[in-house]
């Protein structure tokens, strides 16, 4: 069984926490036995390596997410790289012809298709495998989850099932609908498409050709800008007559907005946050080092981190997306697959940042044309490389980089220093990698 986890977002409907490089996935909110916290990638990929550990795992990411997922996930996850952002069909095109040229699968195995992010319960695990055991009987080339619906939704599109089995055929797909047509579809007996799906490898290879004219993964992998931005709903699955649903009346939901993200909440504060007594359905998520002190609020989200502050009304949260939009800032948190960075403070030129390593990570080794940096370790040892020359460093120890200096630093144990970086044209572009000897 092969399960294809496709991780998308735009960052714009969870910020300030959420934002280009770190989507809504990446967000470490659930909190775990031990009292510590993991993200949505991190728990669904937790639970598929426990409930179904005879699944494969891929994961098809957008090139900016990948430092995130291996930062989250570690460096041996499977990761089929989309080279830009393109809708369902491509992302789907791509990793199908990376499980048949780079993995070799082969093409009769029954590949699964969803979402990275949803937050479900063991059951709808349970229902991925019965989903590859009907792909498995050949009654359909394609098999659907329809998620039972528990109101009438205006936010996800529709499936209209021919009848009321737990398999049944597809009579016709809806768009989002408004709450009275929602209502309608619901007394049809419609299930919510949550974008999971279930073949075999050789029909998504079949689909790939039919759309796009390549020889092999790495021939897709070169022509992708050029592929039309489609939906694999649009491309194919409307398409399909020889398709089923299979419906599944657990748990399932789609943490998409502030509203459905604080309903999955096991508390109502992460972070430095408190609030008094006469707060009702208040959430707070703190990631600044400063605290929150909320008093006399009802159904409100505040949300805090190097980004933004965010203070809304639960029900109009669902709103934020086109104000998100109209903000254009550097981007003040970002996690590597090092470790992770933070901005403290811009200047018009100068940048200061914190910075952490993992014990036994190191940044790549690399120069900057266009600016001079400095860095003061402030916790951890390591070792730095600078022009091939290397020192090992504690706290209190200041290195200094000029342009065109080649540079790195390897943490020996945990380490935190601040960066501050000079020029005039201080840019993320202004970076070139060299393998290090």
């Amino acid at each position: 069984m092969q399960i294809v986890l496709l991780s998308g977002g735009s960052g714009k409907r969870l910020w300030p926490l959420s934002n280009e490089i770190r989507s809504k996935q990446f967000l470490k909110i659930f909190k775990k036995s031990d009292g510590s916290y993991e993200s949505m990638v991190q728990r669904v990929y937790r639970q598929i390596c426990g409930i179904l550990p005879e699944a494969s795992v891929t994961i098809a990411a957008a090139r900016s997410q990948i430092a995130s997922i291996r930062s989250q996930l570690g460096d041996d996850v499977d990761i089929s790289l989309e080279p830009c952002r393109k809708d369902t069909f491509p992302a789907i095109a791509l990793f199908a012809a990376y499980l048949a040229d780079v993995k070799g699968v082969r093409r009769e195995e029954p590949v699964i298709i969803c979402p990275v992010d949803p937050c479900v319960d063991e059951d709808w695990f349970y229902a991925l495998r019965r989903l590859c055991e009907q792909v498995e009987k050949d009654e359909a080339n394609l098999v659907l989850m329809g998620i039972a619906p528990v109101y009438p939704s205006e936010k996800y599109g529709y499936i209209i099932p021919e009848d009321t089995g737990q398999v049944s055929g597809v009579s016709s797909f809806k768009e989002k609908p408004d709450k009275e047509t929602a209502e309608a579809y619901m007394q049809k007996g419609a299930l919510w498409n949550g974008g999971v799906f279930a073949c075999r490898l050789g029909y998504l290879l079949e689909q790939a050709h039919a759309h796009a004219a390549f020889t092999d993964y790495y021939d897709l992998f070169d022509r992708y800008d050029a592929l039309e931005k489609i939906s694999f709903d649009y491309a194919v699955a409307e398409k399909e007559d020889r398709i089923q649903v299979l419906r599944f009346s657990g748990q399932w939901k789609d943490l998409g907005t502030w509203n459905t993200l604080t309903e999955a909440m096991e508390e109502c504060c992460v972070g430095d946050a408190r609030m008094d007594q006469s707060c009702l359905n208040v959430h707070i998520i703190n990631e600044m080092d400063v605290p929150i002190l909320a008093m006399g609020l009802t159904d409100v989200i505040i949300s805090a981190s190097a980004d933004g502050i965010f203070v809304a009304d639960k029900e109009q949260s669902s709103y934020i997306r086109p104000f998100v939009e109209q903000l254009d800032r550097q981007i003040m948190f970002a996690e590597k697959s090092w470790g992770s960075f933070r901005v403290l403070d811009v200047e018009a030129e100068s940048m200061t940042i914190k910075v952490t390593l993992h014990k036994g990570h190191r940044m790549n080794y690399h120069s900057h044309k266009h600016r001079d940096e400095v860095w003061t370790v402030i916790s951890g040892t390591g070792r730095t490389i600078v022009d091939g020359m290397e020192q090992t460093v504690r706290p209190g120890d200041v290195i200094t980089m000029q342009a065109g200096c080649r540079h790195t630093i390897v943490a020996v144990t945990g380490l935190k220093l601040i960066e501050v970086q000079l020029g005039k044209e201080i840019s993320v572009d202004d970076k070139q990698k060299f393998p290090l000897e």
